[in-house]
């Protein structure tokens, strides 16, 4: 029984290839290189031009292979779901980009499982924090004043709309 190799990787939504960094790293080990890109593709699809962590676990005696999908940087859903080219460099003055709450919420949902937030309304919080840093506004105001009008509970409906 022979010991299985993690190869931790970050790789391009449904774009990953054969070549490095993947290839140099996986062919030492005798798998199928091309079974096992076509197979990250195939998982990381739907995160399209978005920089994916992936863990690929290796048993280098039968050549079997395990996939497993982390979740895309909250920075890089932002950026997906606004369709921007990349967050502000200057995002205090300048404004990159628009999400709507729904946006956000969808955004919050899909980073749950690896955020702190105990409830949808706290990782929602989250994600508005990071708007700020990126140069994103949200329902076309600052994402400070949307924090606020939060916790004044304006957004309640659609919170618990999205809990069921």
């Amino acid at each position: 029984m022979s010991e299985k190799k993690v190869v931790e990787l970050l790789v391009d939504g449904g774009k990953a290839t054969a070549g490095p960094p993947i290839g140099p790293i996986l062919g030492p080990l005798g798998v199928n290189v091309l079974a096992i890109v076509n197979k990250i593709n195939e998982v990381t699809k739907e995160y399209s031009g978005m920089k994916v962590p992936v863990t690929v676990t290796v048993d280098p005696e039968t050549k079997e292979f395990e996939i497993s999908v982390g979740i895309p940087t909250t920075a890089a859903l932002i950026v997906k779901e606004a369709q921007i080219e990349k967050g502000s460099g200057a995002p205090n003055t300048q404004k990159v980009g628009n999400l709507t709450i729904e946006q956000i919420i969808k955004i919050a949902k899909i980073k749950r499982p690896v955020l702190l937030a105990r409830t949808l309304k706290a990782a929602i919080k989250e994600i508005l924090g990071s708007c700020v840093s990126i140069g994103v506004t949200v329902e076309g105001k600052d994402p400070k004043i949307v924090q606020k009008e939060l916790e004044n509970g304006v957004y309640d409906d659609i919170i618990k709309a999205h809990e069921r």
